[in-house]
């Protein structure tokens, strides 16, 4: 593992019981039966009654515990231990058959050697991750011939904009398109809005992947794709001017407009496909350079381009980080 990884892998430990004791999270509401899963990615995914499903990136497992509640046979991964030894103590309180794993996901085969009739990742995963190929290859290694993988996730475009809590406009900010290296972030709150709480681990390394990257990772892995859908609203308040049109839904103010703030890609693995690609292509990526600061697009005039300034700490707004909400 990496400095990167390594120290997003410490903030992530320290979030876990900060976000299993927050409302956004809702683990009493869980445990009282509710499903944690949301509109979108129970219609992506569909029916799983008797099926197998990996679920990528998974947390604390609240998200791959439903999938159990709802007839899956599911597996979790997360490189967070105190994520996952979260996960399996919720399982066991709720007698819900599930496997848990923890590690990175670029490390599964080292871990796993099965395949899955699914394979799902949702929301605010992709940016913890240096490399998406390497992801596409984990994703087909580990979905049968004919299996589904679905993925819902926050739109890229949604994370060029200025997320200061100050901003009461559509500001550019931040690159779209991936830079050399990753983008480091001081954050002392998280998107739970737990304002009280004291983080220790404040610093964040995090990559941008255009809408393409994400695609063509896929189609290289060897998956068809089979629906791209792309939504005006998001699943949480990621920008200060967002509204809450109904519970659990933010769009943008009707005067800025309508943009894509989150999309889903529905793919197949195709029969007869090599889906066990030789381990030689799935080593993890090599570790990249030191860390860039975010480009500030405040003006047009004055920052087009990518032309970066020399590294420093970004300050980002309390509670907007780009984490997951699995």
């Amino acid at each position: 593992m990496d400095d990167y990884s390594r120290a997003n892998r410490d903030r992530w430990d320290e979030l876990v019981p900060i976000h299993a004791k927050s409302p956004f999270y809702d683990v009493a509401g869980f445990e009282r039966g509710r499903i944690a899963l949301d509109a979108v990615e129970r219609e992506g995914v569909g029916n799983v009654i008797g099926k197998t499903l990996l679920h990528l990136q998974c947390h604390f497992g609240l998200s791959t515990l439903s999938w159990a509640r709802l007839g899956a046979e599911v597996t979790g991964v997360d490189f967070s231990p105190r994520a996952i030894d979260l996960a399996r103590k919720l399982a066991r309180k709720q007698d819900l058959p599930a496997d848990f794993i923890c590690c990175d996901v670029y490390d599964l085969q080292h871990h796993l050697d099965r395949q899955f009739d699914v394979v799902f990742s949702s929301y605010g995963v992709l940016c913890w991750l240096s490399d998406l190929e390497p992801w596409g290859r984990t994703i087909a290694r580990h979905l049968a011939p004919g299996g589904t993988f679905f993925l819902a996730e926050f739109h890229p475009f949604l994370w060029v904009f200025d997320d200061d809590p100050a901003t009461r406009s559509l500001r550019l900010r931040y690159p779209y398109f991936k830079t050399p290296k990753p983008l480091r972030f001081e954050e002392d709150g998280t998107y739970t809005g737990d304002k009280l709480a004291k983080i220790r681990n404040t610093t964040t390394y995090e990559w941008s992947h255009s809408f393409s990257d994400v695609l063509q990772a896929l189609i290289d892995a060897g998956l068809k794709i089979d629906e791209v859908r792309e939504f005006d609203r998001c699943c949480y308040q990621a920008l200060p001017i967002m509204k809450e049109a109904e519970k659990g839904w933010w769009k943008l103010p009707k005067e800025v407009g309508s943009l894509p703030l989150m999309f889903s890609i529905r793919a197949t693995h195709r029969r007869g496909a090599t889906n066990l690609l030789p381990r030689a292509l799935e080593e993890s990526p090599q570790k990249e350079p030191e860390p860039e600061e975010p480009e500030r697009y405040a003006e047009r005039q004055e920052h087009h381009g990518h032309a970066h300034t020399e590294p420093q700490d970004h300050e980002k707004s309390s509670g907007d980080d780009r984490a997951g909400v699995p």
